[in-house]
């Protein structure tokens, strides 16, 4: 924890504050692909380390399987970021975002919703 504080408060707001940025710029109802590409950029413009389609590996019975987990971000190598462009967060992306938490082993995961009128946002602690 920072500070004693939510667990990496200050990347959260920071990446949150960009996402705020970007809703505000392109607005709600676009494709998930089309907020990934913004984000990217501003991601690059703030030099803000991250990993897009990050991809993590799935084993079944010591096996990889032969298919990977993908993320859509891992922000400096600790932040799983699961963006959405959906009216509303639903428990299915709760239990996706905490998936990629548990074959990642990051602990913390971001959900970052587009398709409202207002940028929504979850957190998601493993």
């Amino acid at each position: 924890m920072e500070n004693g504080s939510l667990l990496y408060q200050e990347a959260s707001y920071q990446i949150i504050g960009i996402a705020m940025e970007v809703h505000r710029e392109l607005g709600p109802g676009l494709k998930e692909v089309n907020y990934q590409d913004a984000l990217e950029y501003e991601f690059q413009l703030n030099k803000i380390p991250y990993q897009r389609e990050k991809r993590y590996r799935v084993t079944y019975k010591g096996k990889v399987l032969s298919r990977p987990y993908v993320a859509d971000f891992l922000i400096a190598d600790k932040i799983i970021l699961e963006i959405k462009s959906v009216p509303v967060i639903i428990d299915q992306h709760f239990a996706q975002t905490l998936n990629y938490l548990k074959v990642s082993g990051t602990k913390l995961g971001l959900i970052l919703n587009f398709g409202a009128k207002s940028l929504a946002w979850q957190r998601v602690v493993l």
